[in-house]
């Protein structure tokens, strides 16, 4: 079972594969997961003590960053994701960042932004469309049309709460998408960065 994986200098953390999206272009519909020979399909949600077992074994301070970012959406597991950032923060000053679809307060039914402060350094929401219709189309959530206003409230939240916070949309999006995502992202003082399918970025 496939915890903590590296990608470059990153450490990265792989706590579930649950995930309320099905969006076109993620990497599970095309393989086992980044690395070659490496799986990230869990057989089961790996328990608090492995998790933090399986960062024990590694020198933390040698990473350039930490990143909940696995084949899943690390705030469907929300408790376990703060016991351990807190676990973190009292290991290491290397950064934390999170990887998030931004339904943590759909999924959770509570504002989650503000449980982050002082755990996770840098939160990266998944924008991937330009208005509601297309990110229906594109990601697919459970929750419908809804979600795209609820990833956008996160996002603003985090903005609030001093955390650092940035929106990245995958190349498969056409240019003229990717421009009106920029636009939206630059009206909420929000940096976006493009990610490119064919190679793992994190």
């Amino acid at each position: 079972m496939t915890i903590a994986y590296t990608i470059g200098a990153k450490l990265y953390l792989n706590i579930t594969n649950k995930c309320h999206c099905r969006c076109v272009f993620c990497l599970r519909s095309n393989g086992e997961g980044v690395n070659p020979g490496e799986s990230l399909w869990l057989e089961r949600e790996p328990e608090i003590h492995e998790i933090k077992a399986a960062l024990e074994e590694r020198i933390l301070d040698e990473y350039d960053e930490i990143v909940f970012c696995g084949y899943g959406e690390p705030t469907e597991r929300l408790e376990v994701l703060l016991d351990t950032a807190a676990f973190l923060k009292n290991r290491t000053d290397t950064p934390v960042r999170l990887n998030t679809n931004g339904l943590c307060d759909m999924i959770n039914g509570k504002s989650v932004a503000p449980l982050f402060v002082g755990l996770i350094d840098v939160v990266s929401i998944s924008l991937n469309a330009p208005s509601k219709e297309r990110y229906t189309i594109l990601c697919r959530p459970a929750y419908g049309e809804k979600s795209f206003d609820a990833l956008l409230t996160f996002a603003a939240v985090c903005n609030e709460q001093k955390i650092a916070v940035g929106f990245t949309v995958v190349d498969v999006l056409q240019e003229d998408e990717i421009n009106k995502c920029r636009e939206l992202a630059l009206g909420m003082g929000i940096p976006l960065r493009v990610r490119y399918t064919q190679r793992p970025t994190g």
